[in-house]
């Protein structure tokens, strides 16, 4: 065993006692000691100790030597040796971490780091879990940078063992810092300094960069700075902080600290680069490029080197070394990080200087995806989408631009960009665009419009149509180009060129040809180099049908350039429009043999067009028409490779389909070729033809319409030719007719309309002469028809166009046409004899329609004349009426009668066998009020044997009740007396009307209705007794009058009528109208008939009814007189003429009615029995006594 004092290492001499001491201080060499261990075969431990002593006294080649020597001569009998077997290996694999961490050659810290590999895996086998083992191992992944994870399970296994273990502590800070896990970083450093707050600085440093907030981040600094001033981390931090407030005393003291860092430490790789960063902004860039170059050889780290190029890079470029800035900038991208993107934006910038757009925005996407929002980055690549060919790129680039107006609205350039990429997709937009960079130069920059932004302008107001708004902006680009011309000749010379020939092109699109063609001149005239000028010049004379002139100006541009292939094209066209296909094939076959032009999309088109022409040629060959097939639709395809958004393409492609027959798909492509665009006429003519070729001729004629109204502003000849065809074979002959005489209006010298239009009126004459039905005018005019089709035909075949349609079927159809005419005289003879037929018929159907009509109006005329005549008659009977009811109108004073004193019968017949009408016994002036009845229910065609038993019933109930009752006077009696007494003596006429009763058909007999007053013109006197004339009492016309009981009571003055006055009152439908037992038919006064006196003579004059059955007779039966008794009830009711008037009239003519023509008392019939007068009398008392 070997012992140990302080300062001194005992080496124990093999076989013997004694040792071998040794002074750590004054070692020897150490191949001397390794001899000595060797020899000795000393334990294991005192190997660790000398070597380890010489690592400290900095000798480590000593060290390392014992270190690798001691597993074949140290003496590992021992307890404990297998810890030291462990540490051995861990310690000299910790001393190969360190080397290769330094090492800068690749190879070097390789082959380190495989043997600090294989010394881990040795001390694996023997002690695996041993904290100090896993906590180099964890260091060694650490530091190797891919074996993060392995690290961090490592050090999470020595935590669980001792969680305060400041080692595995900061290892785990270390990963969360790298992992951008700051707060979880922050937390480790706390617990391993409050575990040891005597850590060293290193611990502060890292707390300070973990610190989200800059103060707190500034304290942890300044404390690492006084625990360690020389720490280069803690200087360096506080440095940035100082610089990034960017006020001037911050940055002078910032760059005081990197001076101070850089005078601790020149080396450091970190403190360079800061360094070189502020020489940049000092525009010194000398300094710039020693410094970042130190830096850069100075470290390994990637992401120091990837800064140090960086700084290197934008020196170069700064100074216009672009070659050494490429060089540097692609350097620094190769080492940078994902989150370093500076490098990649200066690295775009040198692939724009080289026009390498495609690299340029690869660099600038990198930017804009780790910076979203990135003003200049969205500008730039706005700017270089812009220019791709690239539909999806320029939508890229119009949504960048627009992200950069939005955040900043002044951006004058990035809205001439966006109205730029506008100009191909939404020129409205585009001029919008324009509109508010022009308003920004004015307002806001306070400078002038460029002449460029004018110019184009004006190109797009060109577009949509606005020729004026252009003009005026073409006009002012050139007043703007001559201005600036001062500054600049050459630039603004060729801006002027521009706007004159857009302005030539407004003249000719004005059809000032004239101007025009003076502009195209006098630009020639100073660039006769001008290609598209001969160009447009010989447009303008191919408009004007000069072909040939057009033809040498097209050559005036070969001449100049000898392969521009618009010129070539132009010629091309030439040669198909006059139908020169195979010179027209090799004009466009040379454009596509060039180089440059080999897939020019206009020539390959127009190729395919030639050959799929030749198809439209008659020929019999079928080898030929397939190879020709073949072709056109080969360069079709070709056109559609190149281009995958051609709809000329895919339209002529649709074409070739429905010539091989397949009808069906090459409607499918005509169809989706139309939702495409709307504008391309060749489409809508082709689903037409699809449409006739699949019997849809409805649709095809719309379609063929649709197409003229849209894209034809006249006729075209071709167009209606189709439309006559589809008109044709839907079998409208006559629209076909008009339509191909349109076409004729069009060019009247067109032999092949003339044809079609004989075909059509062959046809159209065919089909009238066929037809049994037509008449003479059709049949006449087809026949004429017929000989203009023949004239026609026979003029075709002999001055026809051979190209066109066959000779000799013209002659054919001639000659059908004329014996069609041999035998239309048979047709027009029946047609002419058919004519007469329906002309005989019309006639004879006139004729019976003209009688029918006048017997009409004969008939009209006959009940117009009996209407008249009935109406004359009326009136005149009227007149007769009133003329002979004059005096009957009259009543005379009657003999007031005394009542009798005792209660006797009141229907008795007075002794002298007269019958009286009391029209006021309804009325008592007893208490001077009158009592109103209650009206009865009328009853229509009650019978005659009702109204005697009602009659018998009423006399049985007034012997019951034992007397009159009596009624109290009306309140206005005096009123209505006084009234009466003023009126003067005389006769009066009653106001009557005629009307016809609801029973005319029964009964056609006059009645007679008089006022409630009519007594009440007696003034107080008696009443009057009328006489009748024998003449009048034996006419068919019985008159009876119908007293109202306002008469009665104007009349009576008051006093109470007799018994005997109450038994001769009569009422007219007291009985009849009430057949049953409970209805008791009595007729009640109300208030308003008590109060017609109080109406004015000429109202109670019109209340007076007069009915037309009276004046033709009454009846002499009982029947008779009962009806118009019932109907006297009804119109005094209806025309609120209530009360008892039309009792005591259906009693008066009951009493007519019976009696005869008796000729007492005031009954209008003349006489009757007495029967019929006892009966008038009980059924007026029976409504008196009705309550």
């Amino acid at each position: 065993m070997a012992g140990t004092a302080r300062g001194t290492v005992e080496i124990p001499l093999r076989d013997t006692d004694e040792v071998i001491e040794l002074d750590l201080d004054q070692l020897p060499e150490g191949d001397e000691v390794l001899s000595i261990l060797k020899q000795e075969n000393a334990p294991l431990n005192i190997w660790l100790t000398l070597g380890l002593e010489y690592y400290k006294q900095n000798k480590v080649d000593d060290f390392v030597k014992i270190f690798g020597s001691w597993q074949t001569d140290a003496h590992l009998n021992y307890q404990g040796n297998e810890k030291d077997q462990m540490t051995a290996l861990d310690t000299l694999a910790a001393y190969y971490v360190q080397q290769a961490r330094k090492e800068k050659n690749k190879d070097a810290k390789k082959e380190l780091f495989t043997q600090a590999t294989l010394l881990y895996t040795m001390a694996d086998k023997i002690i695996m879990y041993d904290q100090n083992h896993l906590l180099g191992r964890a260091c060694f992944c650490l530091l190797e940078g891919d074996k993060m994870d392995q690290a961090d399970a490592q050090f999470n296994f020595v935590l669980n063992q001792s969680p305060n273990n400041i080692p595995a502590l900061l290892g785990k800070a270390c990963i969360s810092f790298n992992k951008k896990d700051y707060r979880g970083a922050l937390a480790y450093y706390k617990k391993a300094l409050r575990t040891n707050p005597g850590c060293p600085a290193a611990v502060r440093l890292g707390m300070g960069h973990c610190f989200n907030k800059q103060d707190k981040a500034r304290l942890a600094f300044q404390r690492a700075l006084e625990l360690d001033p020389t720490c280069i981390g803690a200087i360096v931090g506080l440095a940035i902080l100082e610089l990034n407030s960017k006020a001037a005393d911050a940055i002078r003291i910032g760059v005081q600290l990197l001076s101070r860092a850089y005078t601790i430490d020149s080396g450091n790789p970190m403190v360079l680069n800061h360094l070189a960063n502020h020489f940049f902004f000092k525009k010194d860039y000398t300094k710039v490029q020693h410094l970042a170059l130190h830096a850069f050889h100075g470290t390994e780290n990637e992401a120091i080197q990837a800064e140090s190029c960086y700084q290197l890079a934008r020196a170069f470029h700064v100074q216009g070394d672009f070659d050494q800035a490429f060089q540097y900038y692609y350097q620094a991208t190769q080492f940078a990080s994902v989150a370093f993107v500076l490098p990649h934006f200066g690295l775009g910038q040198m692939y724009i200087q080289r026009g390498d757009a495609d690299n340029a925005s690869q660099c600038f996407e990198k930017v804009l995806k780790s910076q979203p929002g990135n003003y200049e980055t969205m500008k730039i690549l706005g700017s270089l989408y812009a220019t791709s060919k690239d539909d999806s790129k320029r939508d890229i680039a119009k949504s960048h631009l627009q992200k950069v107006v939005e955040q900043f609205p002044d951006d004058v350039e990035a809205w001439i960009e966006l109205a730029q990429i506008l100009e191909i997709t939404d020129v409205q937009a585009a001029l919008s665009a324009y509109g508010t960079a022009t308003r920004i130069l004015k307002e806001k920059v306070q400078a002038d419009v460029p002449p460029e932004i004018l110019n184009n302008v004006g190109a797009l107001h060109y577009r949509l149509g606005n020729l004026q708004e252009a003009k005026k902006y073409y006009e002012a680009s050139l007043e703007r180009s001559k201005a600036e011309a001062k500054h600049d000749e050459t630039y603004y010379s060729a801006i002027s060129v521009t706007s004159s020939y857009n302005l030539a092109r407004l003249h000719e699109a004005n059809c000032s040809y004239d101007k025009a063609e003076k502009l195209y001149k006098d630009v020639l005239r100073e660039h006769p180099n001008y290609v598209d000028c001969y160009l447009r010049l010989g447009c303008m004379a191919r408009d004007r049908g000069q072909i040939y002139e057009a033809s040498d100006w097209f050559k005036e541009a070969l001449q100049i350039n000898q392969d521009h292939p618009d010129a070539w094209s132009l010629i091309g066209n030439l040669h198909l429009a006059k139908q020169e296909w195979g010179p027209g094939q090799k004009k466009f076959e040379r454009i596509l043999k060039q180089p440059t032009t080999k897939d020019d999309t206009y020539s390959l088109l127009a190729l395919g067009n030639v050959w799929l022409q030749t198809l439209y040629q008659p020929t019999r060959d079928k080898e030929k028409e397939k190879r020709h097939q073949d072709r056109a639709l080969a360069m079709y395809k070709q056109v559609l490779r190149n281009d995958g958004r051609n709809l000329y393409a895919a339209n002529g492609i649709g074409a070739i389909m429905a010539m091989k027959g397949y009808i069906r798909e090459a409607r499918d492509v005509f169809s989706q070729v139309r939702e495409a665009t709307a504008d391309m006429k060749d489409v809508w003519l082709n689903l037409a033809h699809i449409y006739v070729e699949q019997r849809q001729y409805i649709s095809a004629i719309q379609m063929y319409e649709n197409c003229i109204k849209k894209f034809f502003k006249h006729h075209s000849t071709e167009v209606l030719t189709y439309l006559a065809r589809a008109y044709f074979k839907a079998g409208k002959l006559r629209e076909c007719r008009h339509t191909l005489l349109k076409a004729r209006r069009v060019a009247p010298n067109d032999t092949l309309i003339l044809y079609n239009i004989a075909v059509v009126l062959e046809r159209i004459a065919m089909a009238v002469l066929k037809d049994e039905k037509s008449n003479l005018k059709t049949v006449s005019g087809a026949v004429a028809e017929l000989g203009t089709a023949q004239r026609y035909f026979h003029y075709l075949s002999k001055s026809g166009d051979r190209m066109r349609f066959d000779l000799q079927q013209a002659a054919l159809e001639a000659r059908q046409c004329s014996d069609l005419l041999s035998q239309a005289q048979y047709h027009l003879q029946r047609a002419r004899r058919q004519d007469e037929e329906d002309r005989l018929i019309r006639q004879k159907h006139e004729q019976e329609r003209q009688a029918l009509k006048q017997k009409h109006l004969q008939e009209q005329i006959a009940k117009r004349e009996e209407v008249e005549q009935r109406s004359k008659a009326l009136m005149e009977k009227r007149a007769q009426f009133i003329e002979k009811t004059k005096n009957l109108l009259i009543v005379p004073d009657m003999p007031e009668e005394k009542p009798r004193s005792g209660g006797g019968k009141r229907g008795r017949r007075p002794k002298t066998g007269e019958i009286l009408s009391d029209s006021g016994s309804e009325m008592e002036e007893e208490g001077g009020e009158k009592k109103p009845k209650k009206k009865r229910k009328k009853r229509r065609g009650s019978m005659s044997g009702d109204e005697d038993d009602q009659g018998q019933r009423s006399k049985k109930r007034r012997q019951r009740e034992g007397g009159p009752r009596k009624r109290k006077g009306d309140a206005g009696s005096k009123r209505r007396q006084k009234m009466v007494a003023e009126e003067p003596a005389g006769k009066f006429k009653s106001k009557a009307f005629l009307s016809s009763s609801e029973s005319d058909s029964d009964d056609d007999k006059l009645k007679i209705a008089e006022d409630e007053d009519a007594s009440a013109r007696s003034s107080g006197s008696d009443k009057e007794e009328r006489t009748e004339e024998p003449s009048k009492q034996q006419s068919r016309s019985r008159i009876r009058k119908i007293l109202s009981d306002s008469d009665s009571d104007s009349g009576s003055g008051g006093d109470s009528p007799s018994p005997q006055k109450r038994a001769k009152r009569q009422l007219s439908d007291s009985d009849s109208d009430a057949p049953a037992p409970k209805q008791r038919g009595r007729r009640q006064i109300s208030d308003s008939d008590s109060d017609a006196g109080e109406q004015s003579p000429k109202q109670q004059r019109s209340r007076r009814k007069i009915s037309d059955s009276e004046s033709e007779g009454g009846s002499p039966n009982r029947q008779s007189g009962q009806e118009s008794g019932n109907e006297d009830e009804h119109r005094s009711e209806a025309g609120s003429e209530a009360g008892s008037g039309g009792g005591s009239a259906k009693g008066s003519e009951r009493e007519a009615s019976e009696a005869g023509s008796d000729g007492g008392g005031h009954s209008d019939g003349g006489g009757g029995n007495e029967s019929g007068q006892e009966s008038g009398n009980e059924r007026g008392s029976e409504a008196e006594d009705s309550d």
